[in-house]
């Protein structure tokens, strides 16, 4: 079973359609002069499943009268009907010409047209008009198959991800493919055929064995029949089966998509683009914005810059933009010679690549599955490899195990704001389900591959114990809500024993919703996350004593006794991938604020940042990382660029403008409004504002600008920057001191919601 066997049932029907033409046309007492017998679409292939259609065209030259047309038609045709399924046109060259210039489906089953028998020179004629007309018509018309496509796709769903899919119609099937060599066949692009040659190859190979053990033509895989067809495909189980569909499935639909990427922007170009360099826009380091897609400068050693590749998918996935196909395959070709070789552990810098990646919501997909079909995320986490395209033949689930995994991901980038560490949300999200494709229970099996994973990537001891627990207990705050009395104090009191605090709480509450959106209706409702919502609510109540809110950083006895000479101290030490800057300064209105302004204007990135005032002097530790070819700075530079900011900020404000603005013109993704919440009760002297928001170059200023607005001192600042999430906590005061009041802080907080806008 497989190409030599649907190439010989095509030869064979040829052979028999041969013999019926001779006759036919014997009856006549005419000649084959005019008149042809051609196979379209997958006959004209040679692609002839057990229950294909066959798929022919009679064409002539209109020498006939209708009398012997319609003899001679139905001599040949007759004796098919009891063997096989026809379908037929009758048609003159112009005919021919006129029904592929209105029907789409013409013309693409005129495309694989191949003469049977009879007049070679009017197939070859009808041949070239269609091709003529596929080049010339190019742009309408695949404007026009993609919306067909599209139309198919809404009817048929996702070939990978459906329990009983149609490998025919539903995308990534075979219609799909074709719809491939049509779009190269136009010579539009260059799509690379060969890249999907297996998966057609796999397709065609299932479609016959279905057609075969079901003893009918049709192409739905249903359910009761995958077994017979894995059997007869030699597949262990039915399992082996769909997982191979799902991946040949992927494969086509990832071609697929691309080819569409490739048109848009060439139709966006036109004829400029032969005439004019194309512009590119440097987005990090070694990477640029070309033609809408990042594109890894060629000039990169791989070997110096390991990081390239998560950064330019974390680059891509927020700007929402696809990676250049030239640049996948330097990265996996430096993957393969091992240059690009991540260190073990990944350095922090790597890890909030990783992270950035997975929180760009839907703008994530693309990006992890052609990581996966270019087999690039396999070198950095290798433990993807045995859950690729690992089939769940489960009614609650809609997609495999990784899909499944990576929609959770999707789904938990919506909800980073409800939580303090979205970083270990979205990691455990993106690798809940680790554990699945053995006979052990997947959440024990899940908490014991995920520790040294969580490791490699860089996580620290105490973050490795939470992903741990998340992991194993991913389906309790479900289970327990639907299963156990609410009312009951021993089921409130099992959560209380299991989970050690509030922050893992939300977090676990937070991965739950992920988890049960990207299943499904049948597995999440409104009724159960309700249940889940209340078990939450009675949980916190009883964890009493535990806070989520960052803690004042603690000022050091040297940094003490620097603080109370009342002079401006910088002192900057060079880091692997950045800078650590200690600040030591008289207190003044607004002064976080200034610092953040001048480190930002000096294209320095901030990524976490402990502040706290002491008497008349502020104590400041800032962690940055340089943007791409920013100038080197030294303490001098930057104790000279504060002091001038102490006198006046005007030049600071300006260039923060022009930044936001150049920034602007670069895409963005959505991403969830910011939140900002008050706490009147976490300390006794101050108030204490939280703010947790998508970062963004000039966050920290606008934030203490608002501050300042608002006439409150900050008395202490924790900043903390999680990939593409920033959580700012800020501990202010009345000027007079002691914390503000309910309606001040309310004021606050909506100028900040307002500046954050």
């Amino acid at each position: 079973m497989g190409t030599r066997e649907r190439r010989e049932r095509s030869n064979e029907s040829d052979r028999y359609l041969l013999s019926l033409f001779t006759k036919a046309l014997e009856k006549t007492g005419k000649t084959s002069k005019g008149l042809a017998l051609a196979a379209v679409g997958g006959y004209g292939r040679g692609e002839l499943s057990p229950g294909s259609d066959l798929d022919i065209l009679i064409l002539h030259q209109d020498q006939f009268s209708q009398e012997i047309l319609s003899e001679f038609v139905n001599n040949l045709l007759y004796p098919l009907w009891d063997r096989k399924s026809v379908d037929h046109s009758v048609r003159t060259r112009a005919q021919t010409r006129d029904a592929a210039e209105s029907d789409l489906k013409v013309a693409l089953g005129l495309l694989d047209i191949r003469l049977v028998c009879g007049d070679a020179d009017l197939v070859a004629l009808v041949q070239a008009d269609n091709l003529e007309n596929w080049h010339k018509n190019a742009r309408n018309r695949l404007t026009e198959l993609k919306e067909s496509l599209s139309n198919r796709h809404e009817r048929s769903g996702e070939l990978a991800y459906l329990l009983e899919p149609d490998v025919k119609e539903a995308r990534g099937g075979l219609r799909d493919i074709n719809a491939l060599r049509a779009i190269s066949l136009s010579g539009t692009v260059r799509v690379p055929l060969e890249r999907i040659s297996w998966a057609e190859s796999k397709l065609n190979d299932i479609r016959e064995a279905l057609h075969v053990t079901s003893g009918r033509n049709k192409d739905r895989l249903l359910f009761q029949e995958q077994d017979a067809v894995a059997a007869k495909l030699k597949y262990s189980d039915a399992d082996g089966l769909m997982s191979d569909v799902a991946r040949a499935a992927r494969s086509v639909d990832y071609l697929l998509d691309f080819t569409w990427h490739q048109i848009e922007q060439k139709g966006k170009d036109g004829f400029g683009r032969f005439l004019r360099k194309p512009r590119t826009d440097v987005v990090a380091q070694n990477l640029s914005v070309s033609q809408r897609e990042i594109v890894i400068d060629p000039h990169t050693d791989f070997a110096a810059d390991p990081l390239i590749g998560l950064r330019a998918a974390a680059t891509a996935a927020q700007l929402g933009l696809p990676i250049s196909l030239d640049s996948y395959t330097s990265l996996s070709n430096a993957l393969e010679e091992n240059k690009a070789v991540l260190p073990n552990p990944w350095p922090r810098e790597a890890r909030e690549y990783l992270i950035s990646l997975i929180g760009a919501g839907e703008a994530m997909i693309a990006i992890f599955e052609a990581l996966d079909q270019e087999e690039i995320i396999f070198h950095w986490i290798p433990e993807w490899l045995a859950l690729r395209s690992l089939p769940q033949r489960n009614v609650l689930h809609r997609h495999t195990v990784d899909r499944h995994m990576v929609e959770t991901a999707v789904r938990a980038a919506a909800l980073t704001r409800k939580v303090h560490r979205p970083d270990l949300l979205l990691f455990c999200a993106l690798f809940h389900d680790i554990g699945k494709g053995s006979e052990e229970d997947h959440s024990l099996r899940g908490e014991r591959l995920i520790a040294p994973l969580a490791k490699r990537v860089g996580f620290p001891e105490e973050d490795v114990a939470i992903i741990k627990l998340l992991v194993k207990h991913h389906l309790l705050l479900s289970a327990t809500a639907t299963r156990r009395d609410l009312d009951d104090p021993a089921t409130i009191q099992s959560i209380v024993d299991v989970i050690p605090d509030l922050n893992t709480l939300e977090l676990l509450h937070a991965l739950s919703i992920a988890d049960g959106e990207a299943t499904g209706s049948g597995a999440w409702s409104d009724w159960k996350a309700t249940l889940v919502a209340d078990l939450v609510a009675r949980v916190k109540k009883a964890m009493t004593g535990s806070s989520t809110v960052a803690k004042q950083p603690v000022i050091s006895a040297e940094q003490l006794s620097l603080a109370q000479t009342g002079i401006l101290h910088v002192n900057l030490e060079k880091r692997e991938n950045g800078y650590s800057i200690e600040i030591i300064s008289p207190d003044k209105t607004g002064l976080l604020s200034l610092v953040a302004g001048v480190l930002n204007t000096s294209r320095l990135d901030v990524r976490s940042a402990r502040t706290k005032t002491h008497g008349n002097s502020a104590v400041m530790k800032w962690i940055v990382t340089p943007e791409p070819y920013a100038p080197e700075v030294t303490a001098e530079y930057l104790r000279a660029e504060i002091e001038r900011a102490f006198n006046d900020a005007t030049h600071i404000e300006e260039k923060l403008i022009a930044r936001a603005e150049a920034y602007a013109a670069i895409p963005a993704i959505p991403v969830p409004d910011p939140v900002v919440e008050i706490f009147n009760d976490g300390a006794t002297e101050a108030t204490i504002i939280e703010v947790r928001s998508h970062d963004r170059p000039g966050l920290l200023f606008r934030i203490g600008a608002g501050i300042t607005q608002s006439k409150i001192d900050i008395r202490s600042a924790i900043v903390t920057t999680l990939g593409a999430e920033a959580i700012d906590t800020l501990y202010v005061t009345e000027i007079s001191g002691g914390p503000l009041s309910t309606a001040r802080a309310d004021e606050v907080a909506s100028r900040l919601r307002l500046l954050l806008k």
